[in-house]
């Protein structure tokens, strides 16, 4: 049996740019995609924490230290800039891998740097005010 199981997660990323006229995707931060075990091309279901918005598309790697996380092409209809965003980001494992998996949990600031790593998805860091709260 098969499962399918969170790898990576980037938490609550500010979305900085919005192109409607990309072919796709969502342009990710260089810093970022190393952070979360990122690759490009890699599928990852966005979760817009401003409106609820929930799409899948692929990363395509942005100028490291830029802070991008660039919205493209249709999904710029749902999601815009300054909207707090999830990247998620899954794995299909065997069963014995599932009960192994560490993921990636990266927490950000509101530049969208990295302020936290981790791999308990239910963790909440001793910081979450200034994470959790609307910037």
């Amino acid at each position: 049996m098969f499962r399918t199981m969170l790898k990576s997660k980037i938490h609550r990323a500010t979305v900085t740019q919005a192109d409607l006229h990309y072919v796709g995707s969502v342009t990710v931060d260089a810093d970022l995609m190393d952070a979360a075990d990122l690759i490009e091309g890699e599928q990852v279901t966005i979760v817009d924490v401003d409106n609820g918005a929930r799409l899948v598309t692929y990363v395509i790697t942005g100028e490291r230290g830029s802070g991008v996380i660039g919205i493209n092409g249709a999904a710029a209809h749902l999601v815009h800039p300054g909207d707090l965003v999830i990247l998620i980001a899954y794995a299909v494992v065997d069963d014995a891998e599932a009960r192994a998996l560490q993921p990636r949990v990266v927490f950000v600031d509101e530049s969208n740097r990295v302020v936290e790593l981790g791999s308990d998805p239910a963790r909440v860091p001793a910081h979450a005010p200034d994470l959790l709260s609307a910037r």
